[in-house]
This record gives C-alpha cells, structure tokens and sequence, in this order.
C-alpha cells in the first residue's frame, strides 16, 4: 500500500512540473486605465483617441472621458491622446502583470495664432548625388515662426529592399547614419513638429552609396581591440607627394579577430584567418567582406605564434597551403580535401609558406623552433618530399615574410640583422633581403631608407615582381605600424607610405 502511495505523489508531482513548464511561454499582461479632460475647464472630453508607443491598441474615450486598454503586453510605454481642436498629449507608464496603471491627461486648445514650422530645407547629401560613402551624414534645415522647440524625425528608405528605418533624431539638424549597402538608392526625408501643430515633412531626396572601389591592396588594422582587414589603393590622381590611406574599406566586423589576409584574383575571393573556437582557421570572402566560409575545421592552422603564422592559395587557386606544426596541409577553398603534403625531417615547426606560379611541385618554406628561432627557409619537392635549394640557415634572429617568384629564381625574406633573440620575441632591426636562386651572390639587402631601430616585415613581391610592399614599424612596443612600397632599380632609395596604422600587407 505504501508503495502505491508513494507511485501517486511522484506522479502528482511530475504533473505539477508539466503544468509549470506549459506556462513559460505565456505572454505576462496588465492593463492601462485613464480619463482626459480639458486642462482649463475640466470638463470630461468624449472621443479622445488613445494609442500607445510600442503599439498595442486603439480606444477611444467614451462620454466621461474614461478609457482602458485590456492585455497590454508588460512593458514601458509612452500613452498618446490625440482630440481635433487640441494640443496632443504625452504620457509615460509602465504596464505590470494583472495589475491596471492608471494615467491623467489635461489637453489644452491648440493655440490657433500659433504657426506650424517650415518645411524642412534637405542641405546634404544633396539630391542625386552619388558615390557617396556609407556612413552619411543628413543635414537640413527649419524654423519656426515662434522660435518654437522644434523636433526631427528622419525617414530612410532603401530603394532595393524598400526596408524603411525611422530615425527619432530630436532638435538636432544633423544625423550620422552608418553601414549602408554598396551600390544602393537611398531615399529620405525629414519630417518636424513643434508639438502644437500638425507634422511638416520635407521633400524626398535621393542619393546613391559608392560602387565597391577595385581596391589592389589588402592590409590589417587594429580596431575595437580586434585585428580588422581592409582594402585600399594607391592615390594615383594626385601629382607629386600623394596622401596615404586612399579609398580604404572595411572588410571584417571589428567584432571578430581576422587577419593576414591573401587575395586569389582568379576566385575573386579572400582568404584570411580568424580565431575562432580557441583556434586559428582559415576562411574566405568576396573582395567586399561579404559570403564570408570557414575553409578549415578539425585541422586548423597551428605553429609557433598564431600572428606570425602564414598560408598561401596553390595550384592556380584551387587549393590552400597552410602550416598545422612541423606538417603541410593542403584543403579545397570549399573545406573538402584536407591532405597531407610534406612533413619535416627534423620536426622543427612550419611557419610561413609560398608556391611559385609555374611549378605546382615547388613550395618554398620556413621552419622554426618552437620558440621561432634556429630558422630555416628552403624550397622542397612534394613528390619526393626532399630539400632542393636552401636559402637561409645557421643564423640566429627572427625571420619573416617569405615570399617567392613565378618563376621560382628570386626569393623574399627579412632577418633581423641583430641576430637577437630573446624569451620575448622581440625583434630589432629587421630588413628586406633579396635572394636569387642558383646564383653565386650572397643575398642582396634591399637599400629602403630604414631607420635605426626600425623593423621591416611582412615583405611580398608585387604582382608584377617590379618591388616590394612591407610593413615598417619601429621596435619599441605598441609602435604604430605602416605599410610602404618599394620599387626595385629606382633612382630614388625612398619608399613610399601607403598605409598608416596597418601592418600583414597583401598586394596581388
């Protein structure tokens, strides 16, 4: 008999668990009550629209002035009553579960020697104008015959979706609105109260947001304590010294960690890494920042430092080459296809990579330590798996930023002249050098105008294998880095700054 007993309470029990799980989900509800009258008179006024701000429902006040809204969602509200003849009237509340809030309004007559405003006057950006950024700033002007406390409202509307934004803006005339879409019709229109007289809207204006500009260069910077990738050009308008950071676009989320961006112009997509999940993988864009896909998954990209780790496209940019410690992998832009290619002999970590264009059985290689020193950069057959040409060994300090011809005769890399090395990582002079493969010449340092205590990083053929670009930034920490260019047999040693507070250029 117990046993039954103690059957039936479990039971219950659960029933009442059931039974208090199904009540989650309901919507929690209170009530609004309230009476107007006229402010002056007091006399109930009959017919008063009442509507609330979000929106729940339209009453009307009935021949004592009184009101009531049944089931309003819990929530703040801002009342409105609104009576032809009279000023319309505000007020706040906040609406509790099964509970009625009660609020009071006294409605004064609209003042009919008071003026409405003019109409507003749209100054910027001006109508049709195109190419215009995607961060916008709206100006316009208003007045008031009665110098009145006017208040804006800013109407938006996408001409390709139609989705329409409403923007509350207040007393001030200006508005700075932010991320529009690339390529797209906008049109707006301002719309002003003084709150005694019917709404003024202005005219609509159109205007349409820049094409995406062809941006050769790709590049880092810090943003919102994120790594970020950008686009930008050279400014080839200008005659003489041209200004640095020209047409430069976001491409990530400031929100995400991505960086070391490598651009494939045959795909007309972007690799990059990112961390994710307490990993570095790979992933792709669109050159605008759109279609983002992670490439990489199980096996991600892995060494010694993430930020000093670097992979290339391969195979006419049909694969991906990317370091997972001392091995090689290649994977399908898709993710699909992850292989194995080459593994070193020693079991000293990969850390950089790059193919040239014409030997698919080539890739040139940097290897290190697993505290980025004992350095190594050689070119290495796939098929047999054997070092075929080394370029630099036995030398102490950091080396980065390896890079290789199409043709596979010249050879990129900086080395910290300095041969420091440190628990740190803390690298000192770092230049360029220029190796040519099967020549008898010792790498030839390429003659920037570096300063003393400056590193030179990152270093990357441009695409027509004519100069350099490289990241310049002086040794002390949290310098600011730059990005410049330099062009090979020039008669002028200077180089020129692309770039300000950008470093992990790519130039293809």
């Amino acid at each position: 008999m117990k046993k039954y007993i103690a059957l039936f309470f479990v039971s219950f029990f659960l029933i009442l668990i059931g039974c208090s799980e199904d009540t989650i989900d309901v919507v929690r509800t209170g009530n609004i009550s309230g009476k107007v009258t006229d402010k002056v008179t007091g006399a109930a006024l009959e017919n008063v629209k009442i509507t609330t701000n979000p929106a729940s429902t339209t009453v009307f006040t009935d021949s004592i002035g009184r009101f009531k809204l049944n089931d309003v969602a819990v929530d703040d509200y801002s009342v409105q009553a609104e009576l032809n003849g009279y000023a319309t009237g505000f007020e706040s509340t906040t609406v509790t579960e099964a509970m009625t809030t009660v609020v009071a309004f006294e409605l004064s007559l609209a003042n009919s020697d008071n003026n409405p405003p003019s109409v507003p006057i749209l100054v910027s950006p001006e109508d049709g104008a195109e190419e215009q950024p995607l961060e916008v700033q709206f100006i316009w002007q208003a007045s008031d015959p009665e110098n009145d406390d006017l208040s804006y409202t800013l109407d938006l509307r996408n001409g390709t979706t139609d989705e329409m934004q409403v923007f509350e803006v207040g007393q001030d005339t200006t508005y700075t609105v932010s991320n529009l879409q690339l390529s797209t019709k906008y049109f707006w229109q301002v719309t002003v109260t003084d709150g005694s007289n019917d709404p003024v809207s202005s005219v609509i204006s159109d205007f349409k947001t820049l094409t995406f500009p062809d941006n050769p260069y790709t590049f880092v910077k810090e943003n919102n304590g994120n790594l970020v990738i950008y686009s930008g050009a050279k400014d080839t308008a200008t005659v003489g010294n041209t200004e640095p950071d020209f047409s430069v676009f976001q491409l990530t989320s400031e929100n995400t960690n991505s960086f070391r961006p490598r651009k494939s112009v045959i795909l007309n997509r972007i690799a990059f890494l990112r961390n994710s999940g307490g990993a570095t993988q790979i992933y792709t864009m669109n050159f605008d920042g759109t279609d983002v896909q992670q490439v990489t998954s199980q096996r991600p990209v892995a060494g010694f430092r993430t930020e000093h780790l670097d992979f290339t496209w391969a195979l006419n940019d049909s694969k991906l080459y990317y370091p997972h410690f001392d091995k090689l992998y290649s994977i399908n832009p898709d993710g699909t296809g992850n292989r194995l290619e080459y593994t070193t002999t020693d079991g000293s970590f990969i850390s950089e990579v790059a193919v040239p264009e014409f030997d698919d059985d080539l890739v040139l290689l940097k290897t290190n330590n697993s505290s980025g020193y004992n350095v190594r950069i050689y070119t290495a057959r796939l098929s047999t798996g054997l070092e075929e040409t080394v370029i630099f060994e036995n030398l102490d300090g950091a080396v980065s930023g390896i890079d290789i011809t199409a043709n596979a005769d010249r050879v990129l890399y900086t080395w910290d002249i300095d041969e420091a090395q440190n628990s740190s990582y803390r690298i000192f002079n770092s230049r360029i050098f220029l190796f040519t493969i099967g020549s008898p010449d010792p790498p030839v340092l390429l003659e920037t105008d570096v300063q003393e205590g400056e590193n030179e990083l990152d270093a990357r053929f441009s695409p027509s294998e004519g100069g350099v670009i490289f990241t310049r930034v002086k040794n002390n920490f949290r310098a600011i880095p730059e990005i410049h260019s330099f062009i090979f047999d020039q008669q002028s040693l200077d180089d020129e700054l692309l770039f300000t507070n950008s470093y992990m250029p790519d130039w293809e």
